[in-house]
């Protein structure tokens, strides 16, 4: 039994040989130290690849260096020591020295004790490693999965001055700064998780498969409105050459040796082999690729839920057909999947796991990925706890600043500025506008959009509204006002102004007495009053006020006057019906008289010719 596993882990280290060369790029972020002003500035640390990491957001505290226990590989509470702050009081950075225990034992101890955060100072002048988590049994890994504080490597110079200045009693005060360990270049998040389909690699299998299920509605959600591109990937390593032709590459390899995965209990006489693994891989691979290009790809996260659920290996189902019929539940074309997945007995290169095997190797600011899991976000490796949570408050770090989504912008993922003082931003409170725009890494002071309408100015002190349709919010910011029935504004397209019988700056308007200033009813005669907004003129007696005259008449007078006139038309009428009559008869004899003469003509000529025939006829 014992050469059974001399032999496996001599095979697993050929197997794994290409990831120990492999190029890991260390995460960094900034602290910074506010005093004393001996160490002002900003140091580099490296992100642990363990608890939770404040990505998008900053923590202030003080930094305490242990009397006892400076390693931190014992509780502190056999010291009867407390880290934990005070109401009001600052969170205390645990400042603790490398060696002796797992770097994760440290940050647990420093936890327990009420630290908000630990920095482990390295016990050697060399450039910043991540600190990872350690490969332990079953009994000892159930603290990694609960360490919820963050941690980071400081060097030894940095951390050598911090001891001093706190051993000559200065207070030093660190910001903690995890903004910038994300690029956020626009309002799309691109991020990859790298996987395995295996359930029987321990404590790692577990939380990744929990990590799945709490996590795909939130992923869901995030594909299915755009906000991120996400892709799964899976690591495979190749068999070396000399071993081609042994049980244990056949075993554990498909394509003659070229993608490989080790054994899932590592025993190669029991179970399920490395193959079956690999096999998984590429068909979860494929599902992905066939979903994606039917325009769902979030089914990928529906797959892996149920297949962990209903073909688990412990039960005996982690098999081509229990994988399958979830496939067909899915409603994903089969036949796709299956072409994708190829011949895995051909002698040849499967181009989907060559891709994932040339995706393996690091390009520009990210490095080799050699673990699983691993989240890849923007293409920065993330460090930290794999938690629904912490993985959202990272990949909403990504986001350009006021283009995450509202998820991003709930009260389990940041704190909301503008709830307190509204962020020191421009408000109208009678209308509930705000400029305060809540983001992720804290608050923007910035003129709103209402209703369509665009406000403008500093967002701190003030902010107007402006073009069309600025009236309908809040009048413009204008004056406005209603009494006894009327309502007047002050709001117009260009701004502003008081309307007529009102005078101020157009924020503020009185009423005119237009009475007092003697601007109407200026006549000898006449009577004023002041109404809001306006005036009445009026006069005494029988007089009447002629607005347009501003001036008074007799209304008797104007009585008369008005009959007379009217007499006059009316005769006037008369005479012109009697005159018009009279020209029309003339017009009409006329006519006729002509008409007649014309007739008459027409027989004259006749009566003279036949006289004149008889007379000639007398003289023969």
């Amino acid at each position: 039994m014992r050469a059974k596993q001399v032999l496996h882990s001599i095979w697993l280290l050929f197997f794994l040989c290409g990831s120990c060369w492999g190029r890991f790029v260390v995460e960094k972020n900034s602290l910074k130290v506010t005093s004393p002003d001996s160490l002002k500035g900003i140091y580099e640390c490296a992100i642990g690849n363990f608890g939770v990491p404040q990505y998008g957001g900053t923590m202030v505290g003080v930094v305490a260096y242990p009397k006892a226990n400076r390693k931190g590989c014992q509780s502190f509470e056999e010291f009867d020591v407390s880290y934990k702050s005070k109401p009001g009081g600052f969170p205390t950075f645990l400042l603790v020295d490398r060696g002796d225990c797992y770097f994760t034992a440290k940050a647990w101890n420093a936890q327990n004790a009420g630290a908000a955060a630990v920095l482990v100072a390295d016990n050697k002048a060399e450039p910043l490693i991540t600190m990872d988590t350690p490969e332990e049994d079953d009994s000892k890994a159930d603290y990694l999965q609960n360490i919820t504080i963050p941690s980071a490597l400081i060097s030894k110079s940095f951390g050598d001055s911090l001891k001093k200045a706190i051993e000559d009693g200065d207070l030093v005060s660190v910001n903690l700064d995890w903004r910038e360990s994300l690029p956020h270049p626009d309002d799309r998040v691109e991020y990859e998780f790298w996987t395995n389909s295996n359930d029987e690699c321990g404590p790692k299998c577990d939380s990744q498969i929990q990590f799945v299920k709490n996590f795909k509605g939130a992923a869901q959600i995030l594909e299915k409105k755009g906000y991120t591109q996400f892709t799964p990937h899976y690591i495979t390593w190749y068999c070396p050459e000399a071993f081609l032709l042994s049980k244990q590459c056949k075993s554990q390899c498909i394509n003659h040796g070229r993608y490989c995965a080790p054994d899932p209990e590592q025993d190669f006489s029991k179970g399920y082999d490395g193959k079956d693994v690999v096999l998984q891989n590429l068909r979860q691979v494929c599902l992905f690729k066939v979903a994606n290009e039917s325009g769902k790809p979030w089914l990928w996260w529906d797959y892996v839920t149920d297949f962990s659920i209903r073909c688990p290996m412990k039960d005996k189902k982690y098999t081509k057909e229990c994988a399958e019929k979830v496939i067909e539940s899915l409603g994903v074309d089969l036949k796709k999947v299956n072409k994708c997945i190829g011949d895995p007995d051909a002698d040849e290169d499967n181009p989907v796991l060559k891709a994932e095997q040339d995706a393996q190797i690091g390009k520009n600011s990210r490095g080799d990925v050699t673990i699983l899991p691993t989240l890849v976000i923007n293409n920065r490796q993330y460090r930290g706890k794999l938690d629904k949570t912490a993985v959202l408050k990272a990949i909403c770090a990504g986001f350009q600043e006021a283009t995450e989504p509202a998820v991003c912008l709930s009260e389990v993922i940041q704190t909301n500025e503008c709830l307190e003082n509204n962020g020191g931003c421009w408000q109208d409170k009678a209308s509930d506008i705000t400029a305060c725009k809540d983001t992720f890494r804290g608050r923007l002071c910035e003129c709103p959009v209402v209703k369509g309408v665009k406000f403008v100015g500093d967002g701190y002190t003030h902010c107007e509204a402006s073009g069309y349709g600025r009236c309908e919010i809040n009048n413009g910011g204008c004056w406005k006002k209603t009494h006894e029935g009327k309502t007047y504004s002050a709001c117009v397209d260009e701004g502003c102004k008081c309307p007529p019988g009102f005078e101020g700056d157009g924020v503020n308007c009185e009423d005119v007495d237009e009475c007092k200033e003697k601007k109407a009813c200026q006549c000898s005669s006449c009577k004023c009053k002041n109404t809001w907004g306006s005036y009445e003129c009026s006069c005494g007696g029988d007089l009447l006020y002629i607005k347009e005259h501003d001036t008074c008449i007799s209304q008797k007078a104007s009585t008369e006057v008005g009959w007379s006139f009217l007499w006059v038309i009316f005769v006037g009428l008369v005479i012109a019906g009697v005159g018009a009559y009279a020209v029309y008869k003339y017009r009409i004899r006329s006519y006729m008289d002509s008409e007649i003469r014309a007739i008459m003509a027409q027989y004259m000529p006749l009566d003279n010719q036949e006289a004149q025939n008889h007379v000639h006829h007398g003289d023969i």
